[in-house]
C-alpha cells in the first residue's frame, strides 16, 4: 500500500499562488519594457515598496490592488489569468 503524502495546507497553497501571482505580474512588467519595478509602480501610480512585495510573493493584495495594475498592463484579468494559473 502506497503511503500517503501530506497534504498541503491552505497557508502553503496562498503562498504558492502569491508566488505564482508575482512571477506573472514581474514577466509582464519585463515584457511591458520596464527593468525597474520601482518606475513601473511610480508611473502607474502604485505604492512602489508595496508593489515590490506582491512582485516577490511576500504580500497578499486586495483585488483592487491587482485589477489597477492588470489595467497597467492593458489587460483584461481574463487575458493576465490565462498564463501561469493552471
Amino acid at each position: 500500500m502506497k503511503e500517503k503524502k501530506p497534504a498541503k495546507s491552505k497557508k502553503q497553497d496562498l503562498a504558492a499562488d502569491l508566488k505564482k501571482l508575482g512571477a506573472r505580474i514581474k514577466s509582464l512588467r519585463i515584457k511591458n519594457g520596464y527593468t525597474n519595478h520601482e518606475i513601473f509602480a511610480y508611473e502607474n501610480g502604485i505604492d512602489r515598496v508595496q508593489y515590490g512585495r506582491y512582485e516577490r510573493g511576500a504580500a497578499d493584495m486586495q483585488y483592487s490592488s491587482l485589477l489597477k495594475i492588470i489595467r497597467a498592463f492593458d489587460m483584461t484579468p481574463e487575458e493576465f489569468f490565462s498564463d501561469g494559473f493552471e
